[in-house]
């Protein structure tokens, strides 16, 4: 083989490493979980057996942290189908979501709203 073949070999096996992309969905900080971008991520209480209830204008003000194609879940790390068909990210069996008035990391504006949102805890 080539000095190049070699090369372009080791760079695809660098990709090919199963659960490579998966870094976890989010993160803990300071108690509580956050997206990659430091946003807070809520629960919704009217959420039951895994299932969301939060779609049309309910999750325009609540954005689903999405899951995409490939990721891969790990323990209490779990992926849930919408009704729109789209996959989701729970923890714990509870799907996760940011908050639109949330402007920049560390914002917690949702944390009890109408009783029924909550800053999602590990």
């Amino acid at each position: 083989m080539t000095r190049h073949t070699l090369s372009w070999m080791a760079l695809i096996a660098t990709f090919a490493v199963p659960g490579a992309a998966l870094a976890q969905p989010a993160m803990e900080k300071g108690g509580m979980l956050v997206d990659h971008a430091g946003m807070a991520l809520y629960t919704f209480d009217k959420d039951t057996g895994g299932k969301s209830v939060c779609n049309d204008a309910c999750a325009s003000n609540w954005p689903p942290l999405k899951a995409s194609a490939g990721d891969k879940a790990e323990g209490k790390w779990t992926q849930i189908k919408r009704d729109d068909g789209s996959m989701q990210w729970a923890y714990d069996g509870k799907p996760l979501y940011t908050f639109v008035k949330d402007k920049k990391a560390g914002d917690m504006t949702g944390d009890g709203m109408k009783d029924v949102w909550h800053v999602a805890k590990p």
